[in-house]
């Protein structure tokens, strides 16, 4: 098995995430694109109390997944947290690198928060989190799953 490092991002302006990027463009997922965006505007920034932006890298120092946790934005509930912009590049995927990324924010999740919600629309996607303990359900404002903490 491959040695991957999860490292946490302090500055995304610091890592070049282009080609991960491109190809969860080529996929049809856009929420990359907003990331990088929202970072460059500062709308997040992932640097809240309790938010945290992982980037997973192989032996060649590459970018091949990403994820973050934020304060749930859509609720008052300051103990509701949020996965957020989570993306395994297609050559990792079955390979534990989500898997990996995931215990990581979960771990950093249950300091900060009582429910860990997400959002996603695909079938894969949601059988992943299934396995993981999450709950297929929507019980809070535009998430799909959610994992008591």
């Amino acid at each position: 098995m491959s040695t991957y490092k999860i490292v946490p991002i302090e500055n995304l302006s610091d890592v070049d995430i282009d080609s991960l990027l491109k190809e969860s463009r080529e996929e049809g997922f856009h929420y990359l694109e907003r990331l990088k965006l929202d970072y460059i505007q500062g709308t997040n920034t992932f640097n809240k109390t309790g938010e945290c932006l992982y980037g997973v890298f192989n032996e060649k120092k590459e970018l091949i997944a990403i994820g973050g946790l934020n304060i749930n934005p859509l609720t008052n509930d300051k103990t509701n947290g949020r996965l957020r912009r989570f993306y395994v590049s297609r050559n990792y995927r079955r390979k534990g690198v989500g898997g990996l990324l995931l215990k990581e924010i979960i771990t950093v999740a249950k300091c900060y928060y009582k429910i860990l919600v997400l959002y996603t629309d695909t079938t894969q996607a949601g059988a992943f989190y299934l396995k993981f303990g999450f709950i297929c359900e929507n019980k809070y404002p535009n998430s799909t799953h959610f994992l008591k903490l």
